[in-house]
């Protein structure tokens, strides 16, 4: 089946003193899915939340796909944790374990779907072998744990290898996506968006959703007539 497009905002950029109701204004505004940071403070610098704050927050928004983007040492440390606190999907970091097959067993295990992420650094190459045991790949297009930072273009390469050699893949980019480079994601074959600020921040996030969903949907529908 050729991928979907499917846009997830990055809840970590919303008030989280209000992280419930942003996440309910975010789904109502067309979100996908919600795309939920969790950084440990040793994988990269910065701390966030744990499996307590998904456990309470899947009460408040029961249907929604959480896509857990697993900043942390020990994977496998919190991949339990994580499925019984209702977590749809476990996406750990290549850099971050010697043991990925064991990691992914674990996880579909547990319920949930499996990620793989892989930094700005490592060569796309890095992660062709474990290919198979994932459901869906994450192109780092910043630098994990920062913010600020800008979108780096000679990412997108990286998500052309892999939709050209494996089309039915999900693709995810993460980090400065927006509406000026939403284009480039979406023809480099990405299908699955994460933004922050560019979705939270706007006065109408869901025109921003419908504007990325467009592009997307459009670069998808033109490789699959192409074929």
């Amino acid at each position: 089946m050729a991928p979907t497009c499917k846009i997830g905002p990055s809840v970590l950029n919303a008030d989280l003193s209000q992280i419930a109701a942003e996440s309910v204004r975010l789904l109502d505004s067309g979100a996908d899915y919600l795309h939920l940071d969790v950084m440990d403070g040793h994988f990269v610098p910065n701390l966030t939340f744990g499996h307590p704050v998904v456990k309470c927050l899947r009460t408040k928004v029961p249907e929604a796909f959480f896509d857990m983007h697993m900043m942390v040492s020990k994977p496998e440390q919190w991949v339990e944790p994580m499925g019984q606190a209702g977590a749809n999907q476990y996406t750990f970091h290549l850099e971050a374990t010697r043991d990925v097959s064991g990691i992914s067993r674990k996880i579909k295990e547990a319920g949930m779907k499996v990620g793989i992420a892989i930094k700005p650094g490592t060569p796309v190459s890095e992660i062709v072998p474990h290919i198979d045991l994932a459901d869906m790949i994450l192109i780092m297009t910043v630098e994990p744990g920062f913010g600020g930072q800008s979108f780096k273009t000679d990412m997108l390469p990286k998500v052309e290898f892999l939709r050209k050699n494996y089309p039915e893949l999900d693709i995810e980019v993460d980090g400065g996506v927006g509406l000026a480079n939403i284009d480039a994601c979406a023809e480099a074959g990405a299908n699955m968006i994460v933004a922050g600020t560019s979705i939270i921040t706007a006065s109408d996030p869901g025109k921003v959703i419908r504007t990325m969903k467009e592009s997307v949907f459009n670069a998808l529908n033109k490789v699959h007539l192409e074929r």
